[in-house]
């Protein structure tokens, strides 16, 4: 270790002016001494230069400004090196001086630091990136005479130079350069400082490389953030630029609501940012992730998709990072999973507020560090992937509940975009509506048409499913419809038998509504008028109190005795989204019986 002397020496001189930023006519009076440090011999013992590399090292991972970093190497050098001046100089990537550090260094000195560099010398060690040494820099060709004032070298005071160029991988940043005056040890001391600089030099690159490698981390998200809040500021003033109206395949509208989450999604479709999507189930959160990806960069590139609630936890792992042949059981061969199959493009989590906190510490992992390993294996894969998840739960209930970690709500939701409900967006609903009308017809052959108290009657629906509950109320609709067109009396709604506004009461905390028996009603053409008013269909039928639930024959019998029917079953299925296991806990059954209920009543499940 150095001695407490030069510890001592190397606290106090950063109070002082250091040699390098004193006026040419200091130097000179000071090169009328032959050595400026007596203390230090002209070579060092290897015990004395090992401690002073390690102190450097020490000196150069501390936590601080690069300028005074790189001012604090030089003070240590100076405590094991014989030498007049140090001077550690960086570039800017148009080879233009950027840092100049001498010892001692502050803010005021740095422009007298870069007038004693000798300009000549130091841009051939940059342009040759090889050492430069001169036992008199006089009569070297190296130095111009103006560098050789600078240094304060004449016919009396000869002055030997050492300077070494400092690397980040292949690229000279740089330059570590040392001085002294010349007398009968400098040969030896040019020996061995040629091979003690360039350990330090490289050293120094080190830092320098972590130094531009953070602030570059820094200021990418200052940027990106700046760019972002200007466009959505431009959003919130549409008068101000030019309006572009943005379309996204599937999604129908031209509701403001609709309007103002399209014109957000071509915005942050152009940067490479986690976004969460919030809304309710049916609201097209899978189509506004496709059109995320389809309008980015990464559209040519892979889109996957997976629900998170689909998959057990253990089936879940495996399915996202892969796995290796033999990792399980049935690991007959190695498969890639969808991180791997969504490199350089997006992939989208869907119900990602179901996973299990075990797996939730997984994915954060992947998230930050964009590596994993696969099930059963140990070789770590990088991918480049962009994370678009989704789900319609209440996220910063479940954190302050600790049932979602806080990190990881963090690292999603980057940018949330809110899904708006389809009671949020009414005047979308007519266009909706016709068409989901025109494909039922297209694809089963008929010319059915709305009449304008049918469109009243979806105006007026809450539709607590969304867009989802409402194509199934028009196919549902057009099926048991007996003219060639569509009216108000033909909805189940006006008869008292709409399950989902039963749904919608008991979510909203109010009374449920239990679903009577369906009894088929008589179609009478020849209603009159009055008889039609009657039976006006509202949005929510009236509440039946008092009423004991019945039982559609067909009712199936679970878990001792609980009893499942066609339409309940249905009815979990449309609130889940058509999520087997969602459904199954929201019905008290397990994945496997819900299955057997699907197939026993012959549900065909709807990929959405």
């Amino acid at each position: 270790m150095l001695d407490s002397d030069n510890t001592r020496e190397f606290e106090q001189s950063a109070g002082e002016t250091p040699s390098c930023c004193t006026s040419l006519q200091d130097a000179k009076r000071a090169n009328s001494k032959p050595e400026t440090n007596n203390a230090v011999p002209i070579v060092p013992s290897h015990e004395s230069a090992l401690a002073g590399v390690f102190e450097i090292s020490k000196v150069l991972t501390a936590p601080s400004r690069l300028e005074v970093t790189l001012a604090k190497v030089v003070d240590l050098l100076r405590s094991f090196v014989q030498m007049r001046c140090g001077i550690i100089s960086l570039l800017d990537g148009e080879g233009q001086l950027d840092i100049t550090v001498g010892a001692g260094w502050s803010e005021s000195c740095d422009e007298r630091c870069r007038m004693y560099l000798p300009r000549k010398a130091i841009d051939q060690i940059v342009t040759t990136d090889t050492p430069l040494v001169a036992e008199n820099i006089a009569v070297h060709s190296a130095f111009s005479a103006a560098d050789t004032d600078v240094l304060g070298a004449s016919d009396a005071i000869r002055v030997s130079f050492i300077g070494v160029p400092i690397r980040v991988d292949a690229n000279v940043v740089g330059t570590l350069t040392i001085d002294r005056v010349l007398d009968n040890g400098s040969r030896s001391w040019l020996d061995y400082n040629l091979r003690l600089l360039p350990v330090i030099a490289n050293l120094v690159g080190q830092t320098v490389k972590l130094h531009r490698s953070f602030a570059c981390d820094r200021e990418q998200p200052m940027a990106e953030k700046e760019r972002l809040q200007k466009q959505f500021c431009e959003l919130k003033h549409p008068a101000r630029r030019q309006h572009k109206k943005v379309y996204v395949k599937g999604m129908i509208g031209d509701s403001p609501a609709l309007l103002g989450l399209l014109e957000k999604v071509a915005v942050v479709a152009e940067a490479k940012i986690t976004v969460l999507l919030r809304g309710e189930s049916g609201t097209g959160k899978e189509l506004i992730a496709k059109a995320i990806h389809e309008l980015s960069p990464r559209a040519k590139r892979p889109f996957i998709k997976l629900n998170c609630a689909a998959l057990p936890e253990t089936v879940l792992e495996s399915e996202l990072f892969g796995h290796e042949k033999g990792a399980f059981t049935s690991a007959f061969n190695s498969r890639k999973g969808r991180f791997e199959l969504a490199d350089k493009g997006t992939l989208f989590l869907d119900e990602i507020g179901e996973i299990s906190a075990s797996f939730q510490a997984k994915l954060l992992r992947v998230l930050q560090e964009q590596e994993f390993e696969r099930v059963g294996g140990n070789q770590t894969i990088k991918v480049d992937v962009r994370v678009i998840a989704a789900t319609n739960k209440n996220l910063e209930e479940a954190v302050a509940r600790n049932e979602f970690r806080a990190d990881l709500y963090y690292r999603i939701s980057v940018v949330p975009l809110l899904v708006p409900a389809l009671r949020e967006r009414r005047s979308d609903i007519p266009l909706l509506a016709a068409e989901f009308l025109k494909n039922f017809n297209d694809e089963n052959g008929r010319t059915l048409t709305f009449d304008p108290s049918a469109i009243e009657v979806l105006m007026n629906c809450d539709f607590p499913g969304n867009i989802r509950e409402l194509e199934n109320c028009v196919h549902r609709t057009a099926i048991m419809a007996a003219g060639p067109s569509i009216g108000r009396n033909d909805f189940s709604c006006s008869q008292g038998q709409c399950f989902a506004a039963a749904l919608w009461k008991s979510r909203s905390g109010k009374s449920a509504l239990q679903p009577g028996p369906i009894v088929p009603v008589p179609v009478n053409p020849a209603t009159p008028p009055a008889a039609t008013a009657s039976s006006a269909a509202v949005a929510v039928p009236p509440a039946i109190t008092g009423q004991p639930p019945l039982v559609p024959a067909g009712a199936g019998h679970l878990n001792g005795g609980r009893i499942i029917d066609r339409e309940g079953v249905i009815a979990a299925m449309e609130r889940c989204g058509w999520v087997q296991a969602k459904a199954a806990r929201l019905l008290g059954l397990t994945p496997r019986q819900i299955g057997y209920v699907l197939r026993k009543y012959g549900i065909e499940i709807k990929r959405l």
